[in-house]
Protein backbone atom coordinates (compact mmCIF):
# COMPACT_ATOMS: atom_id res chain seq x y z
CA UNK A 1 0.00 0.00 0.00
CA UNK A 2 2.94 2.36 0.55
CA UNK A 3 4.15 1.50 -2.92
CA UNK A 4 1.10 2.11 -4.49
CA UNK A 5 0.28 5.83 -2.59
CA UNK A 6 4.27 6.32 -3.48
CA UNK A 7 3.18 5.98 -6.93
CA UNK A 8 -0.18 6.80 -7.56
CA UNK A 9 -0.79 9.48 -5.07
CA UNK A 10 2.42 11.28 -4.48
CA UNK A 11 4.45 10.63 -7.20
CA UNK A 12 1.48 11.92 -9.67
CA UNK A 13 1.35 15.34 -7.42
CA UNK A 14 5.00 15.89 -7.64
CA UNK A 15 5.79 15.14 -11.01
CA UNK A 16 3.18 17.70 -11.95
CA UNK A 17 3.32 20.95 -9.90
CA UNK A 18 0.14 23.49 -9.91
CA UNK A 19 -3.21 22.23 -9.70
CA UNK A 20 -3.99 18.60 -8.77
CA UNK A 21 -7.43 16.91 -10.00
CA UNK A 22 -9.23 14.32 -8.06
CA UNK A 23 -11.30 12.17 -10.53
CA UNK A 24 -11.87 8.63 -11.67
CA UNK A 25 -9.59 8.98 -14.76
CA UNK A 26 -6.77 10.23 -13.16
CA UNK A 27 -3.75 7.77 -15.06
CA UNK A 28 -5.37 9.73 -18.10
CA UNK A 29 -4.83 13.37 -17.03
CA UNK A 30 -1.02 14.83 -15.74
CA UNK A 31 -1.00 15.68 -12.16
CA UNK A 32 -4.11 13.67 -11.47
CA UNK A 33 -5.05 11.64 -8.01
CA UNK A 34 -7.87 9.09 -7.85
CA UNK A 35 -11.33 9.75 -5.89
CA UNK A 36 -12.09 7.78 -2.93
CA UNK A 37 -14.07 5.26 -4.60
CA UNK A 38 -11.13 4.68 -7.51
CA UNK A 39 -8.91 4.65 -4.42
CA UNK A 40 -10.60 1.61 -2.85
CA UNK A 41 -11.22 -0.56 -6.16
CA UNK A 42 -7.40 -0.12 -6.69
CA UNK A 43 -6.08 -0.53 -3.38
CA UNK A 44 -8.59 -4.10 -3.38
CA UNK A 45 -6.57 -5.13 -6.54
CA UNK A 46 -3.43 -4.55 -4.74
CA UNK A 47 -4.41 -6.37 -1.65
CA UNK A 48 -5.65 -9.53 -4.00
CA UNK A 49 -2.88 -9.49 -6.11
CA UNK A 50 -0.44 -9.44 -2.94
CA UNK A 51 -2.69 -11.89 -0.78
CA UNK A 52 -4.08 -14.34 -2.93
CA UNK A 53 -6.61 -15.57 -0.73
CA UNK A 54 -7.74 -12.19 0.54
CA UNK A 55 -10.02 -10.30 -1.75
CA UNK A 56 -11.49 -6.87 -1.39
CA UNK A 57 -14.02 -5.35 -3.20
CA UNK A 58 -15.91 -2.03 -3.36
CA UNK A 59 -19.57 -2.42 -5.17
CA UNK A 60 -22.24 -0.48 -6.06
CA UNK A 61 -25.52 -0.76 -8.05
CA UNK A 62 -25.28 3.18 -9.21
CA UNK A 63 -22.09 3.09 -11.00
CA UNK A 64 -21.18 6.41 -12.85
CA UNK A 65 -22.55 6.61 -16.61
CA UNK A 66 -19.78 5.09 -19.29
CA UNK A 67 -18.62 2.39 -16.16
CA UNK A 68 -19.04 -1.02 -16.45
CA UNK A 69 -21.96 -2.07 -13.76
CA UNK A 70 -20.43 -3.91 -10.55
CA UNK A 71 -21.57 -8.14 -10.71
CA UNK A 72 -23.08 -8.42 -7.71
CA UNK A 73 -23.97 -12.06 -6.43
CA UNK A 74 -27.03 -12.68 -4.10
CA UNK A 75 -24.97 -12.39 -1.12
CA UNK A 76 -23.87 -8.77 -1.64
CA UNK A 77 -27.08 -7.50 -3.34
CA UNK A 78 -28.75 -9.26 -0.09
CA UNK A 79 -26.38 -7.48 1.99
CA UNK A 80 -26.51 -3.94 0.46
CA UNK A 81 -30.44 -4.07 0.98
CA UNK A 82 -30.21 -5.00 4.59
CA UNK A 83 -27.82 -2.21 4.69
CA UNK A 84 -30.11 0.66 3.16
CA UNK A 85 -32.53 -0.34 5.72
CA UNK A 86 -30.21 -0.15 8.40
CA UNK A 87 -26.74 0.87 7.93
CA UNK A 88 -25.91 0.28 11.81
CA UNK A 89 -25.65 -3.56 11.46
CA UNK A 90 -22.51 -5.85 11.11
CA UNK A 91 -23.52 -8.07 8.11
CA UNK A 92 -20.81 -11.70 7.84
CA UNK A 93 -21.45 -14.26 5.75
CA UNK A 94 -19.07 -17.89 5.17
CA UNK A 95 -18.86 -21.17 3.67
CA UNK A 96 -17.16 -24.16 4.38
CA UNK A 97 -15.65 -27.38 1.97
CA UNK A 98 -13.65 -30.53 2.68
CA UNK A 99 -11.11 -28.60 1.49
CA UNK A 100 -10.96 -24.94 1.85
CA UNK A 101 -13.62 -22.35 4.11
CA UNK A 102 -14.48 -18.61 3.32
CA UNK A 103 -15.68 -15.66 5.36
CA UNK A 104 -17.11 -12.50 4.08
CA UNK A 105 -17.54 -9.58 5.94
CA UNK A 106 -19.28 -6.39 4.64
CA UNK A 107 -19.55 -2.76 5.43
CA UNK A 108 -21.91 0.02 3.92
CA UNK A 109 -20.45 2.89 2.22
CA UNK A 110 -22.11 6.11 3.68
CA UNK A 111 -22.25 9.51 1.60
CA UNK A 112 -20.46 11.99 3.94
CA UNK A 113 -21.24 15.53 3.27
CA UNK A 114 -18.03 15.98 0.55
CA UNK A 115 -19.62 12.94 -1.43
CA UNK A 116 -23.12 14.01 -1.42
CA UNK A 117 -22.11 17.43 -2.74
CA UNK A 118 -20.04 15.82 -5.74
CA UNK A 119 -22.55 13.25 -6.96
CA UNK A 120 -25.47 15.27 -7.16
CA UNK A 121 -23.75 17.51 -8.57
CA UNK A 122 -21.33 15.46 -11.14
CA UNK A 123 -23.13 14.63 -14.53
CA UNK A 124 -22.30 11.07 -15.17
CA UNK A 125 -24.09 11.00 -11.61
CA UNK A 126 -27.33 8.30 -11.54
CA UNK A 127 -28.72 9.60 -8.80
CA UNK A 128 -28.92 13.09 -7.98
CA UNK A 129 -30.67 13.15 -4.61
CA UNK A 130 -28.16 11.85 -2.39
CA UNK A 131 -28.35 12.93 1.39
CA UNK A 132 -25.75 12.46 4.18
CA UNK A 133 -25.75 8.80 5.43
CA UNK A 134 -27.31 7.93 2.46
CA UNK A 135 -25.66 3.62 1.56
CA UNK A 136 -24.56 4.42 -1.90
CA UNK A 137 -23.13 0.74 -1.87
CA UNK A 138 -21.01 -1.80 0.49
CA UNK A 139 -17.27 -2.79 0.63
CA UNK A 140 -16.97 -6.50 1.47
CA UNK A 141 -13.80 -8.54 2.24
CA UNK A 142 -13.48 -12.31 1.52
CA UNK A 143 -10.81 -14.41 2.87
CA UNK A 144 -10.23 -18.08 1.69
CA UNK A 145 -8.23 -20.13 3.31
CA UNK A 146 -7.49 -23.98 2.86
CA UNK A 147 -8.22 -26.01 6.03
CA UNK A 148 -4.76 -26.84 6.79
CA UNK A 149 -4.08 -23.34 6.74
CA UNK A 150 -6.92 -22.34 8.94
CA UNK A 151 -5.49 -24.65 11.63
CA UNK A 152 -2.57 -22.55 11.68
CA UNK A 153 -3.58 -18.48 10.85
CA UNK A 154 -7.02 -19.09 13.09
CA UNK A 155 -6.10 -16.73 15.67
CA UNK A 156 -4.14 -14.26 13.58
CA UNK A 157 -7.88 -14.18 11.50
CA UNK A 158 -9.58 -13.38 14.97
CA UNK A 159 -7.35 -11.10 15.93
CA UNK A 160 -8.04 -9.50 12.20
CA UNK A 161 -11.98 -9.64 12.40
CA UNK A 162 -12.29 -8.72 16.07
CA UNK A 163 -10.15 -5.48 15.19
CA UNK A 164 -12.67 -4.79 11.55
CA UNK A 165 -14.98 -5.16 13.81
CA UNK A 166 -14.31 -2.99 16.82
CA UNK A 167 -13.29 -0.51 13.92
CA UNK A 168 -16.60 -1.36 12.28
CA UNK A 169 -18.48 0.06 15.72
CA UNK A 170 -16.29 2.83 15.86
CA UNK A 171 -17.31 3.92 12.60
CA UNK A 172 -20.71 3.67 13.39
CA UNK A 173 -20.63 5.28 16.74
CA UNK A 174 -19.22 7.97 14.62
CA UNK A 175 -21.65 8.06 11.87
CA UNK A 176 -24.54 7.95 14.44
CA UNK A 177 -22.91 11.16 15.97
CA UNK A 178 -22.56 12.84 12.56
CA UNK A 179 -26.28 11.72 12.01
CA UNK A 180 -27.43 13.43 15.19
CA UNK A 181 -25.73 16.14 14.89
CA UNK A 182 -27.03 16.81 11.57
CA UNK A 183 -30.53 15.71 12.41
CA UNK A 184 -29.87 18.96 15.03
CA UNK A 185 -29.19 21.39 12.20
CA UNK A 186 -31.74 20.38 9.85
CA UNK A 187 -34.74 20.83 12.70
CA UNK A 188 -33.10 24.23 13.71
CA UNK A 189 -33.38 24.83 9.77
CA UNK A 190 -37.05 23.62 9.34
CA UNK A 191 -37.80 26.03 12.27
CA UNK A 192 -35.82 29.01 11.16
CA UNK A 193 -37.46 28.45 7.31
CA UNK A 194 -41.02 28.24 9.01
CA UNK A 195 -40.47 31.34 10.64
CA UNK A 196 -38.75 33.05 7.56
CA UNK A 197 -42.45 31.80 5.61
CA UNK A 198 -44.31 32.95 8.29
CA UNK A 199 -42.47 36.39 8.34
CA UNK A 200 -42.47 36.72 4.32
CA UNK A 201 -46.18 36.21 4.22
CA UNK A 202 -46.72 38.55 6.58
CA UNK A 203 -45.01 41.06 4.80
CA UNK A 204 -46.37 40.76 1.80
CA UNK A 205 -49.86 41.97 2.61
CA UNK A 206 -48.27 45.65 2.75
CA UNK A 207 -46.72 45.24 -0.77
CA UNK A 208 -48.25 44.63 -4.08
CA UNK A 209 -47.65 40.75 -5.33
CA UNK A 210 -45.44 42.46 -8.28
CA UNK A 211 -43.05 43.79 -5.61
CA UNK A 212 -42.80 41.28 -3.48
CA UNK A 213 -41.94 38.50 -6.16
CA UNK A 214 -39.27 40.99 -7.40
CA UNK A 215 -37.72 41.74 -4.18
CA UNK A 216 -37.79 38.38 -2.59
CA UNK A 217 -36.58 36.60 -6.18
CA UNK A 218 -33.62 38.83 -5.58
CA UNK A 219 -34.66 40.81 -8.92
CA UNK A 220 -34.87 43.96 -7.36
CA UNK A 221 -32.74 45.89 -4.58
CA UNK A 222 -34.29 47.54 -1.56
CA UNK A 223 -32.39 50.61 -2.00
CA UNK A 224 -33.01 54.27 -2.77
CA UNK A 225 -33.69 53.67 -7.04
CA UNK A 226 -35.88 55.30 -9.23
CA UNK A 227 -36.59 54.95 -12.49
CA UNK A 228 -38.39 56.89 -15.45
CA UNK A 229 -41.21 54.69 -17.43
CA UNK A 230 -44.06 55.21 -19.65
CA UNK A 231 -46.66 54.15 -17.39
CA UNK A 232 -50.79 53.65 -17.20
CA UNK A 233 -51.75 55.42 -14.23
CA UNK A 234 -55.33 54.93 -12.11
CA UNK A 235 -57.14 56.57 -9.63
CA UNK A 236 -60.34 56.22 -7.79
CA UNK A 237 -62.63 57.79 -5.11
CA UNK A 238 -66.25 57.53 -3.63
CA UNK A 239 -68.36 60.31 -4.34
CA UNK A 240 -69.35 61.82 -0.82
CA UNK A 241 -67.27 59.30 1.31
CA UNK A 242 -67.43 61.60 4.02
CA UNK A 243 -71.09 61.90 4.39
CA UNK A 244 -71.36 58.34 4.31
CA UNK A 245 -69.11 58.08 7.35
CA UNK A 246 -71.33 60.25 9.10
CA UNK A 247 -74.15 58.12 8.64
CA UNK A 248 -73.21 54.64 9.50
CA UNK A 249 -71.30 53.59 12.88
CA UNK A 250 -67.23 53.50 12.93
CA UNK A 251 -67.50 49.38 12.88
CA UNK A 252 -69.75 49.43 9.74
CA UNK A 253 -67.65 51.51 7.81
CA UNK A 254 -64.61 50.00 8.82
CA UNK A 255 -66.38 46.29 7.10
CA UNK A 256 -67.99 48.34 4.41
CA UNK A 257 -64.53 49.93 3.12
CA UNK A 258 -62.20 46.69 3.67
CA UNK A 259 -64.79 44.85 1.58
CA UNK A 260 -64.76 47.32 -1.39
CA UNK A 261 -61.06 47.61 -1.12
CA UNK A 262 -60.69 43.81 -0.80
CA UNK A 263 -62.85 43.10 -4.18
CA UNK A 264 -61.35 46.19 -6.16
CA UNK A 265 -57.36 44.54 -5.30
CA UNK A 266 -58.43 41.08 -6.43
CA UNK A 267 -59.46 43.02 -9.88
CA UNK A 268 -56.40 44.87 -10.27
CA UNK A 269 -54.15 41.74 -9.44
CA UNK A 270 -56.27 40.28 -11.82
CA UNK A 271 -55.23 42.28 -14.94
CA UNK A 272 -52.00 42.66 -14.04
CA UNK A 273 -51.67 46.15 -12.04
CA UNK A 274 -49.63 47.14 -9.42
CA UNK A 275 -51.37 48.47 -6.36
CA UNK A 276 -49.42 52.05 -5.06
CA UNK A 277 -51.67 52.78 -2.01
CA UNK A 278 -54.91 53.14 -0.41
CA UNK A 279 -55.79 56.88 0.72
CA UNK A 280 -59.01 56.24 2.74
CA UNK A 281 -61.42 55.13 -0.04
CA UNK A 282 -58.98 56.35 -2.95
CA UNK A 283 -57.21 53.48 -4.80
CA UNK A 284 -53.80 54.25 -6.93
CA UNK A 285 -52.53 51.54 -8.90
CA UNK A 286 -50.46 51.66 -12.20
CA UNK A 287 -49.50 49.68 -15.04
CA UNK A 288 -46.12 48.75 -16.45
CA UNK A 289 -43.88 48.60 -13.50
CA UNK A 290 -42.35 46.07 -12.51
CA UNK A 291 -43.89 44.05 -15.69
CA UNK A 292 -45.06 45.64 -18.43
CA UNK A 293 -46.77 44.32 -21.82
CA UNK A 294 -45.69 47.43 -23.37
CA UNK A 295 -47.77 50.81 -23.46
CA UNK A 296 -50.59 49.74 -25.49
CA UNK A 297 -51.44 46.50 -23.73
CA UNK A 298 -51.04 48.59 -20.27
CA UNK A 299 -53.08 50.67 -21.18
CA UNK A 300 -56.03 48.35 -22.63
CA UNK A 301 -55.36 46.32 -18.93
CA UNK A 302 -55.98 49.30 -16.98
CA UNK A 303 -58.97 50.39 -18.79
CA UNK A 304 -60.81 46.89 -18.88
CA UNK A 305 -60.03 47.07 -14.96
CA UNK A 306 -61.47 49.97 -14.32
CA UNK A 307 -65.02 48.56 -16.24
CA UNK A 308 -64.81 45.37 -14.23
CA UNK A 309 -64.47 47.87 -11.10
CA UNK A 310 -67.92 49.41 -11.91
CA UNK A 311 -69.55 46.24 -12.93
CA UNK A 312 -68.78 44.72 -9.23
CA UNK A 313 -69.12 47.68 -8.05
CA UNK A 314 -72.60 47.15 -9.48
CA UNK A 315 -73.30 43.76 -7.81
CA UNK A 316 -71.85 45.16 -4.25
CA UNK A 317 -74.30 47.69 -4.22
CA UNK A 318 -76.89 45.18 -4.20
CA UNK A 319 -75.69 43.02 -1.44
CA UNK A 320 -75.13 46.03 0.78
CA UNK A 321 -78.58 47.42 -0.27
CA UNK A 322 -80.28 44.40 1.11
CA UNK A 323 -77.76 44.55 4.29
CA UNK A 324 -79.90 47.78 4.92
CA UNK A 325 -77.41 50.48 3.44
CA UNK A 326 -79.76 53.46 2.44
CA UNK A 327 -77.59 54.92 -0.51
CA UNK A 328 -75.20 52.42 -3.17
CA UNK A 329 -71.69 53.86 -3.72
CA UNK A 330 -70.79 55.62 -6.84
CA UNK A 331 -67.05 55.73 -7.58
CA UNK A 332 -65.44 58.30 -10.42
CA UNK A 333 -62.03 57.00 -12.22
CA UNK A 334 -59.51 58.75 -14.00
CA UNK A 335 -56.86 57.34 -15.93
CA UNK A 336 -53.57 58.45 -17.48
CA UNK A 337 -50.80 57.49 -20.11
CA UNK A 338 -47.29 58.94 -19.61
CA UNK A 339 -44.01 59.16 -18.06
CA UNK A 340 -43.56 59.26 -14.30
CA UNK A 341 -40.37 58.21 -11.89
CA UNK A 342 -40.99 55.04 -10.20
CA UNK A 343 -38.88 53.41 -7.55
CA UNK A 344 -38.21 53.50 -3.70
CA UNK A 345 -38.22 56.90 -2.35
CA UNK A 346 -37.84 57.72 1.17
CA UNK A 347 -34.60 56.82 3.86
CA UNK A 348 -32.56 54.07 4.17
CA UNK A 349 -34.71 53.13 6.89
CA UNK A 350 -37.90 53.17 5.93
CA UNK A 351 -39.22 53.30 1.89
CA UNK A 352 -42.34 53.30 -0.11
CA UNK A 353 -42.33 52.12 -3.33
CA UNK A 354 -44.22 54.00 -5.43
CA UNK A 355 -44.74 56.90 -8.26
CA UNK A 356 -44.52 60.86 -8.82
CA UNK A 357 -44.85 62.96 -11.03
CA UNK A 358 -46.84 65.61 -13.03
CA UNK A 359 -48.85 61.98 -14.96
CA UNK A 360 -49.71 61.01 -11.92
CA UNK A 361 -51.89 63.82 -10.68
CA UNK A 362 -53.24 64.38 -13.96
CA UNK A 363 -55.19 61.06 -13.19
CA UNK A 364 -56.16 62.13 -10.39
CA UNK A 365 -57.76 65.59 -11.79
CA UNK A 366 -59.83 63.93 -14.62
CA UNK A 367 -61.21 61.50 -11.57
CA UNK A 368 -62.23 64.60 -9.87
CA UNK A 369 -64.27 65.61 -13.47
CA UNK A 370 -66.05 62.62 -13.98
CA UNK A 371 -69.77 61.45 -13.04
CA UNK A 372 -70.16 59.50 -10.41
CA UNK A 373 -70.14 55.54 -11.73
CA UNK A 374 -68.10 57.04 -14.90
CA UNK A 375 -64.50 56.76 -16.15
CA UNK A 376 -62.24 59.60 -17.22
CA UNK A 377 -59.35 58.97 -19.36
CA UNK A 378 -56.72 60.97 -20.98
CA UNK A 379 -56.27 61.81 -24.70
CA UNK A 380 -52.49 59.54 -24.45
CA UNK A 381 -54.60 57.01 -22.95
CA UNK A 382 -57.60 56.97 -25.57
CA UNK A 383 -55.60 56.84 -28.30
CA UNK A 384 -53.91 53.36 -26.64
CA UNK A 385 -57.46 52.00 -26.53
CA UNK A 386 -59.70 53.61 -28.72
CA UNK A 387 -59.76 49.94 -30.70
CA UNK A 388 -61.61 48.77 -28.12
CA UNK A 389 -63.57 51.38 -26.14
CA UNK A 390 -66.39 54.11 -27.34
CA UNK A 391 -66.04 57.52 -25.76
CA UNK A 392 -66.71 60.88 -26.36
CA UNK A 393 -64.23 63.89 -25.90
CA UNK A 394 -64.98 66.35 -23.41
CA UNK A 395 -64.07 70.38 -22.79
CA UNK A 396 -60.37 70.76 -22.63
CA UNK A 397 -58.92 71.31 -19.05
CA UNK A 398 -55.49 73.09 -17.95
CA UNK A 399 -53.31 71.80 -15.16
CA UNK A 400 -50.56 73.04 -12.80
CA UNK A 401 -47.43 71.14 -13.77
CA UNK A 402 -48.92 70.19 -17.56
CA UNK A 403 -47.73 71.95 -19.93
CA UNK A 404 -50.23 70.83 -22.44
CA UNK A 405 -54.14 70.95 -22.80
CA UNK A 406 -55.61 67.89 -21.56
CA UNK A 407 -58.53 66.49 -23.86
CA UNK A 408 -60.63 63.97 -21.47
CA UNK A 409 -62.56 61.54 -23.42
CA UNK A 410 -65.55 60.03 -21.15
CA UNK A 411 -65.84 56.26 -21.40
CA UNK A 412 -69.07 54.91 -22.78
CA UNK A 413 -68.24 51.47 -22.58
CA UNK A 414 -66.12 48.95 -24.30
CA UNK A 415 -66.59 47.65 -28.14
CA UNK A 416 -67.39 44.23 -28.88
CA UNK A 417 -66.03 41.65 -31.51
CA UNK A 418 -67.76 43.30 -34.25
CA UNK A 419 -67.01 46.69 -32.89
CA UNK A 420 -70.18 47.54 -32.05
CA UNK A 421 -70.56 49.08 -28.02
CA UNK A 422 -71.04 46.97 -25.27
CA UNK A 423 -74.15 48.50 -24.21
CA UNK A 424 -75.10 47.55 -20.01
CA UNK A 425 -77.62 49.04 -17.99
CA UNK A 426 -77.24 49.80 -14.37
CA UNK A 427 -79.02 51.83 -11.69
CA UNK A 428 -79.72 50.77 -7.78
CA UNK A 429 -81.76 53.23 -6.00
CA UNK A 430 -84.11 53.16 -3.71
CA UNK A 431 -86.71 51.10 -4.71
CA UNK A 432 -84.60 49.95 -7.87
CA UNK A 433 -81.90 47.24 -8.38
CA UNK A 434 -81.32 47.15 -12.38
CA UNK A 435 -78.30 45.32 -13.76
CA UNK A 436 -78.96 44.80 -17.44
CA UNK A 437 -76.83 43.86 -20.26
CA UNK A 438 -78.76 42.95 -23.55
CA UNK A 439 -75.86 40.52 -24.81
CA UNK A 440 -75.74 38.32 -21.98
CA UNK A 441 -79.83 37.90 -22.54
CA UNK A 442 -80.81 34.49 -23.78
CA UNK A 443 -83.21 34.87 -26.73
CA UNK A 444 -85.51 32.80 -25.25
CA UNK A 445 -85.75 35.25 -22.62
CA UNK A 446 -85.90 38.52 -24.35
CA UNK A 447 -89.71 38.69 -24.59
CA UNK A 448 -90.10 38.09 -21.20
CA UNK A 449 -87.52 41.28 -20.34
CA UNK A 450 -89.20 43.38 -22.21
CA UNK A 451 -92.39 42.79 -20.72
CA UNK A 452 -91.53 43.45 -17.82
CA UNK A 453 -89.74 46.45 -18.43
CA UNK A 454 -92.85 47.57 -20.20
CA UNK A 455 -94.95 46.75 -17.21
CA UNK A 456 -92.17 48.53 -15.36
CA UNK A 457 -91.89 52.21 -17.42
CA UNK A 458 -96.08 52.02 -16.81
CA UNK A 459 -95.83 51.79 -12.95
CA UNK A 460 -94.00 54.33 -13.20
CA UNK A 461 -96.28 56.86 -14.94
CA UNK A 462 -98.49 55.93 -13.30
CA UNK A 463 -97.21 56.67 -10.15
CA UNK A 464 -96.04 60.01 -11.75
CA UNK A 465 -99.12 60.78 -12.49
CA UNK A 466 -100.96 60.29 -9.20
CA UNK A 467 -97.86 63.19 -8.33
CA UNK A 468 -95.95 63.03 -4.75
Amino acid sequence: MREYYTDNVVGRVLAAPGSTQVVHNYMEIQGAIPIPATLSLELGGVISARQSNITYRFVSDFPFKGRAPHVMDDFERTALASLRQNPHQQITGGSASVFSDRVRLVAPILMGAVCVSCHNAHPDSPKRDWAVGDVRGIQEVAISQPIEANIFSFSYLLIYFLFTAAAGFGFIALQRRQAGVIAGINKDLKAANAFLASISTKISRYLAPQIYKSIFSGQRDVTIHTERKKLTIFFSDIKGFTAITERLQPEEITSLLNEYLTEMSAIAHEHGGTIDKFVGDAILIFFGDPETRGPTEDAKACLRMAVDMQRRLDELNVKWRSRGMEQPLQVRMGINTGFCNVGNFGSAERMDYTIIGGEANLAARLESIAEPGHIVASYETYALVRDIVAARPMSPISMKGIGREVVPYAIEGLLDASGQRTRTFSEHLAGVDLDLNPDLVEPADAERVQAVLRDAAAALEARKSKGP
